[in-house]
């Protein structure tokens, strides 16, 4: 069976008014990995999140989270978890130091246990000359660094992060998801919505969601293997007529430009698609070099929810 469980939801549907926004969804959330959110905006991932912390209450079905069952449980289970939102929460009129004290003193931390912490945290974020710097005057990258130490100050096992990286740089990223792996192999496990591509690819197993509904779920590689559909690659002088070209040809689902070729999918269903696009490239009197390509995770995700990300 794998990895333990840290998360398990059972036919989890949350509804507002008339909006389905989360729509019976079955999720086994592996411990000590990192397990992605991938969709477009208004998929429901930010909704999913806050049923499976207990601060939203699910219209219809279960959640059991670190062997504890949602939402009879929910108190308890606010303490196991580190939840890190999309927008900066913390006190931007405090400094790094107090807001870290005023976490510590929330989630019940002893005056020994919040100095000792509050002094690791420090280092290991890179923010003690930060220290008595008030967060809003602290750049992108030194809030997100704050933001996550907040959330880590009571040590849980279970860390929610929501789009926890699109305010800060490329460089910033990386760095930041160096330390989700450290996390990873201290045992925290972690649950990330992106709609970064690169940053999918990072976790080890992924869901897709889109309208609320789960459309895919698996290991990164695993899903662009298996991919339902077939990926073409057309290189060619007059991008724009070839893709005028091709974009009405039966079969083709979708078309985008990367840099001088075009990238295209089409239903696995059709036979022979590279003589297919040969010839109607020839029937255009264009000339353009076609062949297969194998898929990457955007495709999978097109493919699947049959939009780009937003």
């Amino acid at each position: 069976m794998g990895a333990s469980a840290a998360i398990e939801t059972r036919n989890l549907s949350r509804r507002f008014g008339a909006v389905l926004a989360v729509d019976d969804l079955h999720l086994r959330i592996p411990e000590a990995q990192i397990y992605g959110f991938l969709g477009p905006n208004g998929s429901g991932k930010s909704t999913t999140f806050r049923m499976l912390c207990g601060l939203l209450k699910p219209t219809t079905g279960e959640v059991d989270v670190l062997g504890r069952h949602l939402p009879r449980d929910a108190e308890r289970i606010r303490t196991l978890i580190g939840y890190m939102t999309q927008q900066f929460s913390l006190y931007r009129d405090l400094t790094v130091l107090e807001n870290l004290q005023f976490i510590g003193q929330i989630q019940g931390l002893s005056w020994r246990e919040r100095r000792d912490r509050i002094r690791h945290s420090l280092k290991a974020y890179r923010l003690e000359r930060y220290r008595k710097r008030r967060a809003e005057h602290l750049s992108g990258g030194e809030r997100q660094r704050l933001a996550l130490a907040a959330a880590l100050l009571h040590r849980p096992p279970l860390l929610l992060l929501d789009e926890p990286t699109s305010a800060v740089d490329p460089q910033t990223r990386r760095d930041f998801w160096d330390a989700l792996f450290e996390l990873i192999n201290r045992g925290t496990t972690i649950l990330v919505s992106t709609h970064y591509m690169d940053e999918a690819e990072r976790c080890h197993r992924l869901a897709i969601l889109d309208r609320g509904r789960l459309v895919c779920e698996g290991e990164p590689l695993e899903l662009m293997r298996n991919i339902d559909a077939t990926v073409i690659e057309i290189t060619g002088a007059d991008l724009k007529s070839l893709r005028e070209t091709l974009s009405g040809l039966h079969g083709v689902w979708n078309l985008t430009q990367l840099g001088s070729r075009l990238h295209a999918l089409l239903d696995p269903e059709t036979e022979h698609p590279v003589e297919l696009i040969r010839a109607a490239i020839a029937d255009a009197n264009l000339h353009a070099d076609v062949s297969m390509a194998e898929a990457g995770l955007e495709d999978v995700f097109v493919a699947a929810t049959g939009r780009r990300p937003s």
